[in-house]
This record gives C-alpha cells, sequence and structure tokens, in this order.
C-alpha cells in the first residue's frame, strides 16, 4: 500500500521540464512498481507475523528511515497546534493497518482500486460541474464490478471488501490533515506523521500477532518491506514531483491500480476475472479523468 501526501505543487522550473523529460515518467513508473512489490511482499509476510504485525514492521522502520533521513523534531516548535498532525498521523496508521487486513482476502489490484475511491471522492468533493459528477458515476459503476454483490464477483470477500473501502476511506482523511499538516509542518511533516502512527499501530500490532513472533530472523525483512513499500517510492516520487505537472503526476498515479493487479499476478498468482479487470479500469479512467480535468491540481504523497 502507500504513503501518500496531497497538496499544491508548484509547476516545475523550465530547466527540470527540459532535461530528460522521460526521467520523471520512469521515476514514477519505478516508484509504483517498487510500492507494489513491497504489498506483494507484505502479503508474504501474513504467515509469521499477520497482517497487523506486518504493518507494525513497516511502520516502524519507515518511521526510523524518516526520522533519521529528515530528523523531524526541528520542525516541532511552541504555538503550532499538534491535532492535525496527531489526526494525521493516526489516518496513515489507520489505512495501512486496513490495507493489509483487506489483503489477506482480496488480490491485490482490487484493494489498491477499492481503496483509490477514498482520494477519489476527495478530489471531487464539492464540484457542481457535471463531468466531475460524470466520474464519480463511472467510479461506482467499477465498484459495482469489484465488490461482492454478485455471484459473478462472488471470489471477493465481503470483508476485505470492506476493509479496503475502509483503508480508502482513511487514505480520505490523511489526504485533508496532511493538507494541514504540509502548511504548517512543511516536508517534515510525513515523517512526524508517520513517527505518531508507528508510536500508536506498531505495538497494537506486536500485540495482536504476539510478541514471540517478533524475532531476529524477522527484522531484516521489515526493513525491506519499509525500503520498498516507502523510503524507495517516496524519494522517487518526490524527485518526479520537481520535474512535471501536478496534474501529469496524477495521470501518471492513476496506473497504480492496473501496476497492483499485475504485481498481484505475477508474484503472487493471483488471479482476476474479466469483470473484474472491468472494474480497475473503470476506476483507473475515473482516476485519470479526475486528474485531468479537475481545476485545482493534487497529487498523492506518503502510506
Amino acid at each position: 500500500m502507500k504513503d501518500r501526501r496531497l497538496g499544491r505543487i508548484d509547476m516545475p522550473a523550465p530547466e527540470a521540464r527540459r532535461a530528460a523529460p522521460w526521467l520523471p515518467i520512469v521515476m514514477l513508473v519505478a516508484a509504483m512498481t517498487s510500492m507494489q512489490l513491497g504489498a506483494a511482499f507484505a502479503k508474504g509476510l501474513f504467515p509469521a507475523v499477520g497482517a497487523q504485525g506486518t504493518t507494525a514492521l513497516r511502520l516502524a522502520f519507515s518511521a526510523l528511515i524518516l526520522a533519521l533521513a529528515q530528523r523531524p523534531w526541528r520542525s516541532l516548535r511552541g504555538g503550532r497546534s499538534v491535532l492535525p498532525l496527531v489526526a494525521y498521523g493516526l489516518s496513515l496508521g489507520t489505512m495501512n493497518t486496513l490495507f493489509y487486513m483487506a489483503l489477506r482476502t482480496v488480490p491485490l489490484g482490487v484493494a489498491i482500486a477499492l481503496e483509490f475511491v477514498g482520494p477519489l471522492a476527495v478530489a471531487v468533493a464539492g464540484s457542481r460541474r457535471w463531468r466531475d459528477g460524470a466520474w464519480i458515476a463511472l467510479a461506482v459503476v467499477g465498484l459495482g464490478l469489484l465488490l461482492p454483490v454478485r455471484h459473478a464477483v462472488g471470489a471477493i470477500d465481503p470483508i476485505g471488501a470492506m476493509l479496503a473501502l475502509g483503508s480508502g476511506a482513511a487514505w480520505a482523511l490523511y489526504i485533508v490533515f496532511g493538507r494541514r499538516v504540509g502548511v504548517v509542518y512543511g516536508t517534515r511533516g510525513a515523517a512526524l506523521g508517520m513517527i505518531i502512527a508507528a508510536l500508536v499501530f506498531a505495538p497494537l500490532g506486536v500485540a495482536a500477532a504476539g510478541p514471540a513472533r517478533f524475532t531476529l530472523a524477522i527484522l531484516p525483512s521489515g526493513a525491506l518491506l519499509a525500503l520498498l513499500s516507502s523510503a524507495i517510492p517516496y524519494s522517487l516520487e518526490m524527485a518526479a514531483l520537481t520535474r512535471i505537472p501536478a496534474r501529469a503526476f496524477g495521470t501518471m498515479m492513476s496506473l497504480e491500480p492496473a501496476v497492483g493487479a499485475l504485481a498481484g499476478q505475477a508474484i503472487l498468482h493471483e488471479t482476476l476475472a474479466p469483470a473484474q479487470w472491468a472494474g480497475i479500469a473503470a476506476v483507473m479512467l475515473a482516476s485519470l479523468g479526475t486528474a485531468l480535468t479537475l481545476r485545482i491540481d493534487t497529487q498523492p504523497a506518503p502510506t
């Protein structure tokens, strides 16, 4: 699953756009690939420490990496409200936990498509233009193809589907609070939010899995998971955002459900029905259309 930060991003400098225009595309494809490899790798850890234990490993090591890289405590100054920061961290931890719990029974590509509904709803919230309503309608069609309301898609576990949608709702809150945190704390807000998420959800994950399951042998896997799912994609996304407009970033990120579905098929041997592929495509098109037509550029940042 992903770390995402939504907010207005300034247009890249002309020099950055002229230099190697293909480079940011490569960066974003690499970021999405790393993210989905991380999700597939996380699913492989479930037999060892469970979904919540895997969340604990990811959050703890991601927080450690970001803390060492950014030293975010420098941004903690008197007079700044910490409530949005706490809400941001809690929504981040909830998003990761629910997403990994959904992956226990839901294919990776389907879980990502269901989760995408959250940020899509935030992107078009308050819009009164008919075409934005059309993107929501298309997303609803995709949900109708993905959710287990018919026997044709009965292979999708209803509880897992609801967990993925819950992760999407947490992602929406993450975006809302992330915008406020970004204004106050800048880029270090992501690291502070990750630390809060780790402090709250890592102990819960360890308790749910059982402390005895967290041996020294599992720690390297946790570090690798944090690198694949947070450190590498986050760094690549931030580098790409300095070279391309936010609208182009949003367009590229619309590919993520397909990348997840392909990773699930190639690594986890998850086979999707034609209706499920159609549902993923509908959600992707809704996300793509939103990215191309919204008046205010927005985009994702760290899960």
